[in-house]
């Protein structure tokens, strides 16, 4: 008798599922950069005509005011506030553009400048079209078409090239997939690598840990963590020994940066509130921020069945942005993917992107009317612009707790109503409880 063995596809015919997604991608990629045309041809020359023609980006004016044509963004002789405010990570994929443009047009600073956007936003682009079919690959084949979201939803086209923060996604979607795959060394490298990119994808390390401690599987969390803090010392300790005060500008500017656009304690200071309005704000962000984790640990704890960890990596970070000094546009990128596995419901996620629409154009508007140079006919005041910050906040919270909803009844659960227990679960899929707090 012949001995069996399982089959598996080629790889073209496991990828081609993927290619309508992957066009799906490169479609959003190219919408957003035609967003962002009137800018690119001459309109950031000119604030007001950046801001009515809703085309601004970083990406651009850093080139020139962190002097990126001319100096390394750590390295650089310039005083301390005028180093990059980034993680190395992004500091030298900036630095490697750079030098790319400066040798296509050695000499011309505009051109440089151009250019250094133009490459800049391909790459984004391929991050944004690595991302979805990454998120694709997470959601396993049940619900791959769910990744649409993250290649098109109005939100991701019209704040993909403000800033790098695609770079970040497409590193955290990568490490979902290698955790789900149950390869830990590349899901902690993937992990260090993406906090050295953008800060957020820190909160999915309580995401996991979390979950280890109700299913006591602490050899593969453990693994994940040292791969993870080896990736990241290995990349920034270069620039600690060597560029200590380029290196240390992002944590010394995250820590000091006050109050800013999209915030709710900007509204709460902008209203002049007691306690909320007067209090430092770095407090009250770290101490709410506080209070939501240990509610989220306290329902993945009592939850009648252990959580999916796309939901709990969605309320870590959700309650994150609600709670940080700043939230700007372009953070709408690192919610989309998470917000669509933790609970693919079109429903919430259309009245969510509505809101972010609305503050997308709303806070270009309302610096519109705050800029030295615009006319009394345009721009918005201060209370049309507050209704664009509370309706994302109140648009996330009905998300948040329909997916505590879903935690705390299973059964309402999408993606558990087709028999699947956790598609990014890895080694929780399936996965025994070992401690919880309803059995004590």
């Amino acid at each position: 008798m012949t001995a069996t063995t399982d089959y598996r596809p080629p790889l073209m015919a496991r990828a081609v599922p993927y290619l309508p997604l992957g066009l799906f991608a490169a479609l959003g990629a190219t919408l957003a950069y035609l967003v962002r045309l009137p800018c690119r041809t001459g309109g950031w020359n000119n604030q007001v005509t950046t801001y009515t023609n809703f085309c601004y980006t970083d990406i651009y004016p850093l080139f020139f005011d962190r002097q990126l044509g001319t100096q390394s963004p750590y390295f650089a002789d310039v005083p301390f506030d005028k180093h990059v405010e980034y993680p190395v990570v992004l500091g030298e994929v900036m630095q490697v553009v750079s030098a790319i443009v400066r040798w296509l047009a050695p000499g011309d600073m505009a051109a440089q400048a151009v250019r250094f956007y133009d490459i800049t936003v391909i790459l984004l682009g391929v991050c944004l079209v690595a991302g979805v079919l990454l998120m694709a690959a997470v959601a396993g084949p049940a619900r791959r078409w769910d990744a649409l979201w993250y290649a098109i939803a109005p939100s991701v086209v019209l704040a993909a090239y403000i800033n790098w923060d695609l770079v970040a996604g497409a590193l955290s979607m990568g490490m979902l997939l290698a955790w789900a795959r149950k390869r830990q060394v590349l899901a902690g490298v993937l992990l260090g690598l993406a906090i050295a990119t953008k800060f957020y994808p820190l909160m999915f390390v309580g995401a996991l840990l979390l979950l280890t401690m109700r299913t006591a599987r602490w050899r593969p969390f453990l693994v994940t963590m040292g791969s993870a803090a080896g990736a990241w010392l290995l990349v920034n300790l270069p620039f600690m020994v060597l560029a200590w005060d380029g290196w240390r500008r992002f944590y010394v500017f995250s820590e000091e940066r006050g109050v800013d656009w999209g915030s709710p304690w900007l509204f709460f200071q902008n209203k002049g509130w007691p306690v909320l309005g007067d209090t430092d704000v770095s407090l009250l962000g770290m101490l709410s921020l506080a209070v939501l984790c240990l509610g989220i640990a306290i329902l993945t704890l009592v939850a009648p069945r252990r959580p999916r960890l796309a939901q709990i990596c969605f309320l870590a970070l959700a309650a994150f942005m609600m709670t940080n000094k700043v939230w700007s546009p372009q953070f709408v990128l690192w919610l989309v993917p998470l917000a669509v596995l933790a609970r693919p419901n079109y429903k919430p996620l259309v009245l969510w992107q509505i809101a972010e629409v609305w503050y997308f154009f709303a806070i270009w508007l309302y610096l519109l009317s705050q800029s030295p140079v615009s006319r009394d006919d345009l721009g918005i005041g201060d209370n049309t612009y507050f209704t664009a910050v509370w309706g994302r906040i109140i648009t996330i919270v009905i998300m948040m707790a329909f997916v505590v909803r879903d935690i705390l009844r299973p059964d309402k659960d999408v993606v558990r109503q087709a028999e699947i227990d956790d598609q990014v679960g890895g080694v929780f899929d399936g996965a025994p409880d070992r401690f919880t707090l309803r059995a004590r």
